[in-house]
């Protein structure tokens, strides 16, 4: 930094050099001292000491340089209100920013500091504090004494545990953990009362905290964790929670208590392991946005999925009254059941148009399954994980009306001629079998927009699918695929999601950049 930036309150100007007339324009004799200073996105490597020049300064900012450390003489500008050293390469903060009472808003995200100064508690008047970006393993309890403090951003770090004192923030309204290593969130989190926006994203949280006395809270991010139970208890506090975001995690089933968030708009449970959901969740009078895609759900049809929230909130609440009328559809399994009748959902094929046979771990579908169909349309069929090692050549059967075939976790090794036919078919999901090839005849399935087939075992990219130019979405991710043509790809005029994760691809051919239909496409790994 040049001297006379330093001096800057000093030095006499060069007018007064120049122009002593007491008309001037300029007045300089009555500047003031400065108060505000931006050296951001320089190259400085370091702050002189001289910066206790400048005592009036209420905003520094020098974000974006590479800064290891900073001066001592810091801690003499007891004016600074705002200091912003982010994105730099400091390892520590000097004891003597502590001494910076009048400080709002310490910016320090994206450095490489791994501890803080015990006396962090002395910036009693902090508001905003951001640490995200850094090698943090723990916090100061002195934190605690940071009473003003509204929003805490603690992303990106290497936290294992928030020290219970935090919830002593009584003004804290935004609180950012997400991207650390957390397990728990203190119990005694639930007690801040002020706090509406919790980020809770990709840790390792196996389930959520209880919330009494977040009345407040609007924003509950808890996505990509391992929460496998979402208690009645965590939510029926949450009386104002406008968004709850729960996706990737390992959550079984949703409570009918969710309908006493009467204020959320938006809700996302994508990938997760719900298999049911309670109709009631259609009634809630402000949901916009409902993600449910990646869950084994047994009630809703895919397409219906892909239709958008309103049509599904519409769909569940349809089902409030059947859900009444027919508490029990399926006939309960008891010692006088017949066998026949347990395996075969005849309410489900009759009225969901759906003929299911999963998680059975079985060799072969029954013929009874098919028998049952009669003349009953069936759009939807679900073979999965069993432990198939061909496609049931019955499937024939349902030409005419079957559009949607999951066969998904089985031992299929070949796609099958019966398969070939079914020439209604949109939706295929034939992931984590053992393909290494699809037939030529597969080029019949005229109107197949979506095909998964993730963790099989293909070398090659099926030239099949080239050929299908309905496709909308190939998934292949998890295979040994060693090459594209990006030439051939550039005929699937519909294509728009390509993914092809943990292959063995060597390039990514720049020809690929013409195939303009393409929306995403995944190739980490």
């Amino acid at each position: 930094v040049p001297q006379h930036v330093w001096r800057i309150n000093l030095d006499p100007p060069e007018e007064a050099r120049q122009n002593l007339s007491f008309g001037a324009a300029d007045r300089w004799w009555e500047q003031t001292d400065l108060t505000k200073l931006v050296l951001a996105s320089n190259k400085l490597r370091g702050l002189s000491e001289d910066i206790g020049l400048l005592p009036a300064l209420a905003v520094l900012d020098v974000h974006d340089n590479q800064l290891t450390s900073l001066p001592a003489a810091l801690g003499q500008l007891e004016n600074l209100q705002k200091l912003d050293v982010s994105h730099n390469k400091l390892t520590s903060v000097p004891e003597e920013v502590m001494r910076l009472s009048r400080l709002k808003s310490l910016l320090l995200h994206h450095n490489e500091l791994s501890h803080l100064p015990d006396g962090f508690g002395q910036l009693v008047n902090l508001e905003e504090l951001d640490l995200s970006n850094n090698h943090l393993a723990d916090i100061p309890t002195s934190f605690a004494l940071l009473t003003n403090l509204v929003r805490l951003n603690l992303a990106c770090n290497q936290l294992r545990n928030l020290p219970a004192d935090i919830s002593a923030m009584e003004s804290l309204r935004q609180l950012d953990c997400s991207k650390n290593y957390l397990e728990t969130v203190p119990p005694k989190l639930a007690t801040m009362a002020s706090l509406e926006q919790l980020y809770l994203r990709r840790n390792k949280l196996r389930s959520l905290p209880e919330f009494p006395s977040c009345k407040l809270l609007k924003e509950l991010h808890a996505g990509e964790n391992q929460i496998e139970i979402l208690n009645a208890e965590n939510l029926k506090h949450l009386n104002s929670l406008s968004v709850l975001e729960l996706r990737d995690n390992k959550i079984k089933s949703v409570p009918d208590e969710i309908t006493l968030l009467q204020k959320l708009e938006r809700l996302d449970l994508a990938n997760n392991d719900i298999s049911r959901l309670p109709y009631t969740l259609g009634t809630l009078p402000q949901l916009k946005f409902l993600a449910l895609e990646g869950n084994p759900l047994r009630t809703i049809r895919r397409d219906l999925l892909q239709k958008g929230t309103q049509e599904l909130l519409k769909y569940l609440r349809s089902k409030i009254q059947d859900d009444v009328s027919s508490p029990h559809a399926e006939p309960p399994v008891t010692a006088m059941t017949l066998p026949s009748q347990s395996r075969v959902n005849v309410h489900a094929i009759t009225s969901l148009k759906l003929l299911e046979y999963s998680e059975k771990q079985a060799a072969v579908i029954p013929d009874e399954m098919f028998n049952a169909v009669g003349t009953n349309p069936v759009a939807t069929v679900n073979f999965s994980r069993n432990q198939l090692r061909e496609i049931p050549p019955r499937i024939v059967e349902l030409k005419d009306s079957v559009c949607d075939v999951n066969l998904g976790f089985n031992k299929i090794s070949s796609v099958s001629l019966e398969l070939c036919m079914l020439h209604k078919l949109t939706h295929l999901d034939i992931r984590n079998n053992f393909l290494t090839s699809l037939p030529d005849e597969m080029e019949a399935l005229t109107r197949l927009q979506i095909i998964n087939l993730s963790f099989n075992r293909f070398k090659v990219f099926p030239g099949v699918l080239y050929r299908i130019v309905a496709l909308e979405t190939v998934l292949l991710s998890n295979n040994q695929v060693g090459s594209i043509d990006p030439l051939q790809l550039k005929g699937m005029e519909k294509l728009g999601t390509l993914d092809l994760q943990n292959n063995d691809l060597l390039q990514v051919p720049p020809e690929l950049g013409n195939c303009e239909s393409l929306r995403c496409v995944s190739a980490a790994g």
